[in-house]
């Protein structure tokens, strides 16, 4: 009997990547796939074109802008600033940002890392980045200033609400607190130690090797985006091979230590602990989050008790990456 079921094994892989892929063709997804189980890839697999002007197809390492899968990166790089005695989880946020507004009085580091600050965020504010908004190049203090003077939406900590302007704040915090620039703190301080080889700030005048170019659900190409204006929050790029190196880096303990990410990893409103979502899928422990910028759609989800890594980028806006996600986890767990 065991020697039949571990031959059976390759077999229930290979079915699982074949009806993936038929998954995935449905969904005509344009962008890249990898499922992985303890590092190795079950699926891993392009669709669609990078470029559609020129034809170039999309790879497993192809680049693309990942959104707010940023912000996790951005969360372990507060808890390094912590662990180094920087700066506290329940420190008052006027004790490192001068500019804080009296209003500001009771919000702590702990409550932008959750989204549960109060803070109005400024990609809420109608009407911002129409027209040549987004094309205006902006330092992360004056992001900051966008909203510090506005009325804060509810008391902090009673609930969450969703909030870029807090991932800013703290991007502006790394970047204070360290010495570096935000892109220079992650290079040295976590891709690097991680292993991330194809991951790193998307500033749009390099010359970045096999990156995608992003396009609207329509086929026209995406508006221009600056990007100095999502830092912190949402601003970096990367491949779906990288996200499992990513995944194995924090698996290592290579970046923060086991208290540190203990509580990224707990869930506190909505589920949501620091720069991750906790919650269960097909039965399984889940911590996940996907990202949304222009021309671009991302979802990374790990299953930490099972191994199991799922990362969909899409460079076309719009759900499909967040549903085809959520579908491969389903079909993953049921074979």
């Amino acid at each position: 009997m065991r020697v039949s079921f571990l031959l059976a094994l390759p077999l229930l892989a290979a079915d699982f990547a074949t009806d993936a892929d038929e998954l995935v063709r449905k969904h005509r997804l344009s962008g890249a796939v990898i499922v992985a189980k303890d590092g190795k890839p079950v699926l891993r697999k392009g669709y669609g074109l990078a470029n559609a002007e020129w034809d170039i197809p999309n790879t497993p390492d192809t680049k693309f802008r990942i959104g707010s899968i940023t912000k996790q990166f951005t969360a372990v790089a507060i808890l390094q600033l912590v662990e180094q005695g920087k700066l506290k989880l329940d420190d008052p946020i006027a004790r490192h940002y001068d500019g804080a507004p009296a209003a500001w009085e009771k919000v702590t580091i702990h409550h932008l890392l959750n989204h549960t600050s109060g803070i109005p965020s400024y990609t809420n504010i109608k009407g911002l980045f129409q027209s040549s908004g987004s094309r205006n190049p902006l330092t992360s203090a004056e992001i900051v200033k966008i909203t510090q003077d506005k009325p804060l939406e509810f008391e902090p900590g009673s609930q969450y609400n969703y909030n870029d302007s807090a991932f800013v704040l703290l991007g502006h915090l790394v970047e204070k607190l360290s010495g570096m620039k935000y892109d220079a703190y992650l290079r040295e301080k976590i891709l690097t130690p991680a292993g991330l080889t194809d991951t790193g700030y998307d500033w749009t005048g390099t010359v970045l090797k096999k990156r995608a170019s992003g396009y609207s659900p329509d086929g026209s190409n995406t508006t221009y985006l600056d990007m100095t204006l999502p830092h912190g929050a949402g601003a970096m790029y990367s491949t779906v091979d990288d996200m499992v190196q990513w995944d194995r880096a924090l698996i290592a303990g290579k970046l923060i230590g086991k208290e540190s990410w203990t509580k990224m990893t707990t869930p506190g409103r909505s589920n949501y602990g620091y720069g991750l979502i906790i919650k269960t899928i097909a039965g399984h422990n889940s911590q996940s989050h996907g990202g949304g910028i222009n021309g671009f759609n991302t979802h990374f989800m790990r299953f930490p008790d099972d191994g199991v890594v799922i990362a969909v980028f899409s460079n076309v806006n719009g759900p499909v990456a967040d549903k085809l996600c959520a579908e491969l986890a389903q079909l993953y767990f049921k074979r």
